[in-house]
């Protein structure tokens, strides 16, 4: 394994990886009968996934820690109303507070903590944040969503309810709880307001 990258904890503590989200718009569709490689397939038929290293073991092991990375993210988003069963070859969204009942997201857990670390990518932060920008992008334009000109710091903080003094973790947890309250594929979600909240957040990321 390389030496520890520059990648510093609160960059790792706070920034989100936005296949997050299309990876759970695929598991609401279907929850179950995915592994990572089916899951990286589908998401790259999407357009979602680049080509991420001119060398094919390299490029599979990045997307793979990606999704790895995002499905971690997404347990912890959705637990404990809902439990995301993570592993690497049988990926299963269980929903509802009863499936959640019995599971526990393990800190401790080596998997885990091996791809919840950015620089185990094996790049600096400047390379992960041009990367998830890269992946940001793809996904705005996805749902939808395009530059809203006045869409500031201000009026996003205000769409989330937060003071202009939130602190990145709060916005984070705001945005996460928004993004599940209104996702489209919720049966009471609404896609307008979903594309509204991500170009606040698309403001707030940064």
């Amino acid at each position: 394994m390389l030496e520890q990258q520059d990648v510093s904890a609160p960059f790792q503590t706070h920034m989100e990886n936005p296949l997050l989200w299309p990876i759970m718009e695929v598991l609401k569709k279907q929850p179950r009968g995915w592994k990572v490689h089916t899951l990286a397939t589908h998401l790259n038929d999407l357009g979602l996934v680049p080509i991420l290293d001119p060398k094919p073991e390299k490029d599979l092991f990045k997307k793979n820690f990606l999704i790895m990375n995002a499905l971690y993210q997404l347990q912890e988003t959705l637990f404990p109303e809902s439990w995301l069963q993570v592993q690497a070859m049988d990926i299963e969204l269980m929903h509802g507070r009863y499936y959640a009942n019995g599971h526990a997201i393990d800190p401790e857990d080596p998997l885990r903590d091996y791809y919840v670390h950015w620089e185990n990518y094996e790049a600096d932060e400047g390379e992960v944040k041009r990367l998830l920008n890269e992946f940001w992008t793809r996904y705005r334009k996805f749902v939808g969503g395009e530059d809203i000109g006045d869409m500031d710091r201000g009026k996003a903080l205000s769409l989330f309810e937060l003071p202009m003094d939130a602190s990145p973790a709060e916005i984070r947890k705001r945005w996460r709880k928004l993004a599940l309250r209104w996702h489209p594929d919720r049966e009471d979600g609404n896609s307008d307001q979903f594309r509204v909240l991500c170009e606040a957040w698309n403001v707030l990321r940064h």
